[in-house]
């Protein structure tokens, strides 16, 4: 796809001038699937607006378990605490598919939302969208089954890619969704027996969107509105 026609949601909601200023202190950045932006612990250099693609932060257990927390398509920006003050990554930021971004220097970020209050309200506002949808996530770990959460899943990440189908690989599907690979396996195969999508090693592709909505539990419209919908300030 070419650059020229990728779109962030942030950044088409800030003034012209804000968007410009943004523009000409990043560069495009573009990175493949298991791509690993910054790990657990790491001082943030950079932020990235995506344009294409998932970014996914994930936490890793002393035993190796591992689980995605949140995601960050085009609607967003990676590690937007960083705009306020200097702060370390808490989870593995990594690449979920093939994307691209406008790549900027936390430094020249800060310096440039000193400079336009506008610019660092709006991405407070994302900020807070992501907490929200954190906090939402929290709950339906808890309380959900897994193919309800495998359903919610599939739906976040078709919301961020364009086109139907999925690249991506059972042990990596269960290492995002906290579960064992027969877990992740029965709820596909629940799903491709409804309708909703169909399932071989690597791949799944969304047949039926109405279908998987069904399936989905209730936290998938609370987490899409949250992080998709940045609010107006008051």
């Amino acid at each position: 796809m070419p650059s020229a026609t990728l779109r962030n949601h942030l950044l088409d909601r800030l003034s012209a001038d804000d968007r410009k200023a943004i523009l000409a202190a990043s560069t495009p950045f573009e990175f493949e699937l298991g791509y690993i932006f910054s790990e657990a612990g790491d001082a943030i250099a950079h932020v990235h607006f995506v344009l294409s693609g998932i970014v996914s932060a994930v936490a890793g257990m002393e035993d190796g378990r591992t689980v995605e927390t949140f995601m960050i398509g085009r609607e967003g920006v990676t590690t937007p605490a960083a705009v306020h003050v200097p702060v370390r990554t808490y989870s593995r930021l990594v690449g979920q598919s093939t994307g691209e971004t406008r790549r900027i220097e936390v430094g020249k970020l800060r310096a440039i939302c000193d400079e336009r209050p506008g610019l660092k309200t709006m991405i407070a506002l994302y900020s807070s969208g992501l907490q929200g949808e954190l906090e939402q996530s929290g709950a339906c770990n808890a309380l959900h089954r897994s193919d309800q959460r495998f359903a919610k899943w599939l739906l976040r990440c078709h919301d961020r890619l364009d086109g139907d189908t999925l690249h991506l690989t059972q042990e990596y599907l269960a290492s995002l969704l906290g579960s064992q690979r027969t877990t992740v396996n029965e709820a596909a195969q629940g799903l491709q027996k409804s309708g909703a999508i169909s399932y071989s090693r690597g791949k799944v592709t969304i047949l039926d969107r109405a279908a998987l909505e069904r399936a989905a539990c209730e936290c998938y419209k609370a987490g899409r509105r949250d992080a998709l919908e940045i609010p107006r300030p008051l």
